[in-house]
């Protein structure tokens, strides 16, 4: 493939290439609006001086400092999660934004708390995804008083004290997963569901929307007692083989949380595709080899590269104006991927 050209990014920035050429060059009398315009452009068509450009945009922007608080080191949706927040740092021309990342390997509550009151002194905002519990509140609402706001991921936590919530409509989430079930599979019968934990409020959310909607949509499909399953693989692989081998009409299951990788694994063991409509949520390499294999009907994913965009701008804007008074939350809508959907891992987000 032929490198883009100046003419090229003239073209995409919609200016003249003497524009461009006092841009590269870095040469006084060139509104800031116009090299950010070339920036975009730049990274748009991939031209090889778009990092030279934004070094020249952000030269004398002052650092913005951002806490990136992510569960499991080892999962393939929380690297891939570090890898677009990273990007959209990059990206931004605004500040000089810089990651502090930090991860926690088990569902503990103080550990996140920890975490969080370890980032005071050395960020300006922190986002994070974890468990709603009084310690983590806690936590929140000392760093609040520090003047660093905090913004829940993914899971809401800490609500009336964080600053925001970015993330889906976890309840309209449930009920997509609700819906995909009642209408992909062969017959009415017994559904199940796993959630990570009583203290995920996201997962809690996902549970109420999904028994709603069989309740209101689809009452002639029996749900099973929700299992915990800690978002470990192995705990909810064996409890989808018994599961399987208890409930022989056994027509759905939906894994609110993770631990999806055991779930897909017992079905594609135990069942023939399309026997069981299994429903996850987050595409990974695991639930997209489930999909093309037919042991996985749908995933709902997380547009984490908008929530990541959207979320820095929001930081960024807040350390301006100040902490709000009416904490709030912005909700994005899940994507969908089903068998017959193309598949660009680490581009999907």
């Amino acid at each position: 493939m032929t490198r883009p050209t100046i003419a090229d990014l003239a073209r995409a920035a919609g200016v003249g290439t003497a524009t461009v050429d006092r841009v590269l060059n870095g040469r006084p009398n060139v509104r800031e609006e116009t090299v950010r315009r070339v920036h975009e452009a730049a990274e748009r068509i991939g031209y090889h001086g778009a990092n030279i450009i934004r070094h020249r945009l952000l030269a004398d922007k002052p650092e913005f400092r951002l806490g990136l608080i992510l569960q499991k080191p080892q999962h393939a949706f929380y690297q891939e999660t570090l890898r677009l927040f990273e990007a959209q740092a990059r990206a931004s021309t605004l500040r000089r934004v810089q990651i502090t990342a930090k991860f926690l390997d088990d569902l503990n509550p103080e550990g996140l708390a920890r975490l969080l009151t370890g980032m005071k002194g050395r960020v300006d905002a922190v986002a994070a995804t974890g468990l709603d519990h009084h310690a983590v509140t806690q936590a929140v609402q000392d760093l609040r008083a520090s003047g660093i706001p905090v913004y829940s991921l993914l899971s809401d936590f800490a609500q009336g004290v964080r600053e925001g919530y970015f993330g889906t409509n976890n309840i309209k989430v449930g009920r997509i997963a609700g819906w995909f079930i009642s209408r992909l599979s062969r017959s009415t019968g017994k559904v199940g569901l796993f959630i990570g934990g009583p203290r995920f409020h996201g997962h809690e959310l996902r549970e109420t929307g999904f028994r709603s909607y069989f309740r209101e949509s689809a009452p002639d499909f029996q749900m099973l007692e929700t299992q915990i399953n800690l978002e470990t693989r192995q705990l909810t692989y064996e409890a989808t083989v018994s599961l399987l081998s208890r409930h022989q009409d056994l027509v759905g299951l939906y894994c609110a949380g993770g631990g999806m990788e055991g779930a897909i694994q017992a079905v594609r063991e135990m069942r023939k595709p399309g026997q069981v409509v299994l429903i996850v949520n987050e595409l990974t390499p695991e639930s997209q080899a489930g999909l093309q294999d037919g042991s996985l009907s749908v995933v709902l994913s997380t547009p984490v590269k908008q929530i990541a965009a959207d979320l820095i701008q929001q930081m960024i804007d807040a350390s301006e104006r100040g902490l709000t008074e009416t904490p709030g939350q912005r909700f994005f809508p899940a994507q969908i991927w089903t068998p017959e959907s193309d598949f660009v891992m680490g581009s999907h987000q």
